[in-house]
């Protein structure tokens, strides 16, 4: 099936070259992109700085043999926020 070309006639008082208005919804998906990156942004940072945290107190030696017990609390500035994980990472 091929792709069908389609001509509209230009409105009588638009201007050539001229910007296509936003819509609400189209600032909606760009506020929506814009949250996401920032929270991913956040989420990479707190990832690579705790693995490197969690790395430098096993490698000097403070960590103990066996497993290490960790606990990560995500709290929210003015909010109920208060996610708790918590895990254990085996040691070399």
């Amino acid at each position: 099936m091929g792709i069908t070309e389609r001509r509209v006639a230009p409105q009588a008082n638009a201007a050539p070259f001229s910007q296509p208005v936003s819509t609400e919804h189209e600032e909606e998906t760009m506020s929506e992109e814009a949250f996401n990156m920032s929270l991913r942004k956040f989420l990479k940072q707190v990832g690579v700085t705790s693995q490197c945290q969690i790395e430098e107190i096993v490698r000097s030696g403070k960590a103990g043999p066996g497993k290490l017990k960790v606990k990560m609390v995500l709290t929210a500035e003015g909010t109920e926020l208060n996610h708790v994980v918590t895990g254990e990472i085996e040691l070399p």
